[in-house]
Formats: C-alpha cells, structure tokens, sequence
C-alpha cells in the first residue's frame, strides 16, 4: 500500500504504525541507516529491528514518512511492508529512536517463529461474521488497561499486565477454553495486528490449527467498517499522545496519566484520586508522596516549556511500544 494524503485532513503531521516479520541479517547497519534517514527527516517516534523484522511507530511531514516508509519497502523481504496511517494536530513523540532487539514484538518464546506460519487473517468486513458465530472463541490479547479502554462484544479478556504473560494464561486455561472434544475455532485480535501473528504462531505450536486473527488490527476495523455495523465497545488504546481513537481513527476522550502511563476516561478523571499530570485512581495509592511532588514539578516543566514552545524530555515519555 502506497503512502496516501489522509482523507479529509489537514493535519500537519503524518503518523505511520509499522511492522513487517521478514528476515533482518544485519541489525546494526539498518539501525544506522534508518536512523540517520528519520533524523535528518524531522521525523520522531520509535522503531524496532530485530532478526524477525521491524515494528514502530513514527510521525512526520507527509515527505518525510514516504522517505522513511521507501527506505524500509526497499529492504530485501520488505516490499509489502503492512503500514496504517493517521494524522495529528501536533508532533505525538518527543524524540526518534532506533533500536535493535531481540523480537520486535516481546512474547518471550524463542520456540515461536510467525514466519514459519500464523493464524487464517480475516478481514475487518468478514470479522463480524466470524466472531458473531456460534461456538468462536474470541480472545483480546492485549493488556489488561488496554481492554478496560474498549474491546469487542464477548471477547475474553486474559488481564495480562504484558504479553509476555499470553502464553502462561493460554497454557493454564487451554482446557477450561477448548474442552476436551471437538476444537471450536479461535479467533484472536490486537491493536495493529502485530500481537496475533505472535500469538496465533504460538497457538499452532501448541497444536491449535483452527486459528484467525483479524487483519490489520482493531485500527483497521475502526477505520474501514462503519460505525452503525461495528460490534466494537469503546475506544482503541494506541501508544503515542493519541491515547486512544475511536470509529474513524477520530481522537478518543481518554488521557494519559503520568504518573503510571495508563489510560484516564472522563469517569475516571472526576475522581478525587485524579491530578493532572500527578496520578490517576490506578496508581494513587500506590505512589509516594515523594513521587507525587516529582511527577507534579515534571508536569509543570512541561507546562513551561510549551509556554515557550519547546518540548521538555524528562525521564519518560508517552512513548511505549504493543507488548
């Protein structure tokens, strides 16, 4: 898919959500590359190599990511690199970062290859149509403060605080989920999609053959399938300044607590636990005083800073990557 104008926008900065599993034979060279290419670009975000491939997020000029996404196509195994755009009001990252890991999405089974094979993709127009049959088993991978954002109707939820807990939760409630008998089908889902190409590549490890995943993700689903034929619930948590989108990809109403880095409803943000840039109900109690003061000076440093138009780096960021 080629690079497009994002329709009925004219948002400034473009944001591309990345990845592709292909054979990456030297890290370290592409790093290098691509690092230098994003820089002297003006584009900021996080990207991750790794031999299995590369996963990220970055946000730029409408030239400036068509340069980067280019550069990545033209990697040997790259070509049809799966690339979802969005635009922003304002710069989502604070700073651009290329680094090399182990796996560019973190599952923690090095048994799990998702180039040897994955799950049945389903597009988002047929994955109505799976899901709503009798017998499916629909299961969101994400984390727990990811789900408590949005999910699909009657989806399980596995309340993983990481992904790398999937596997544990999976092996533990394989039975209570599958039975004994007949193997129903599983179908999985996750923000970009990158998750299930994991997630259904360890289900055909442990035997399971009747597995889909949707394709594209729930941000795929949000933007092409309409909001009056969704069996969608909420909004999708997404890992930039964004928080979170709705139908449409349109802004969401949660925040970003700094405090813990989770998501914030409107709800949430009446409660006498919240301050702004403090701490939210989720981590209140479990923060000192003495954190609460240093996350409050932080905050009002970046307050001071976008007074003066720059951007304050402090020790975190909103950065984070699906995992």
């Amino acid at each position: 898919m080629d690079p497009v104008p994002v329709t009925g926008s004219s948002s400034p900065i473009r944001v591309a959500a990345l990845y592709k599993f292909a054979r990456l034979e030297d890290c370290e060279a592409v790093r290098g590359d691509l690092a230098r290419l994003c820089c002297a670009a003006g584009i900021k975000g996080t990207l991750l190599l790794a031999g299995e491939g590369i996963n990220g997020t970055i946000a730029g000029s409408d030239d400036a990511i068509e340069r980067a996404v280019a550069f990545i196509r033209g990697l040997p195994g790259f070509a049809d690199l799966d690339v979802k755009y969005a635009s922003a009001e304002t710069m989502p990252f604070y700073r651009m970062k290329v680094r090399v890991k182990r796996e560019i999405v973190t599952m923690g089974q090095p048994h799990v290859d998702p180039l040897a094979g994955t799950g049945h993709y389903v597009s988002p127009q047929d994955w109505n149509a799976l899901i709503s049959e009798p017998g499916t088993i629909v299961i969101d991978t994400r984390n727990d403060y990811e789900v408590a954002v949005g999910t699909f109707a009657g989806a399980i939820d596995p309340k993983t605080a990481s992904f790398r807990d999937f596997p544990g939760w999976f092996r533990a409630e394989r039975e209570r989920l599958l039975g004994t008998g007949d193997r129903p089908k599983v179908a999985m889902f996750c923000t970009g999609g990158i998750r299930c190409e994991k997630s259904t590549a360890f289900l055909k490890a442990e035997g399971i053959e009747d597995v889909y995943h949707l394709q594209g993700g729930i941000l795929k689903y949000l933007e092409t399938v309409p909001a009056d034929q969704s069996l969608w619930e909420g909004e999708c948590f997404v890992f930039d300044q964004r928080v979170a989108v709705g139908h449409g990809l349109e802004a969401g109403t949660h925040v970003l607590c700094h405090g813990c880095r989770r998501p914030v409803s409107t709800q949430d943000r009446a409660s006498p636990l919240y301050i702004a840039g403090v701490s939210c109900p989720s981590c209140h109690a479990s923060r000192t005083e003495a954190q609460r003061i240093g996350y409050a000076e932080r905050d009002r440093q970046q307050r001071l800073a976008q007074v003066r138009g720059s951007a304050h780096i402090g020790p975190r960021t909103v950065e984070r990557r699906e995992g």
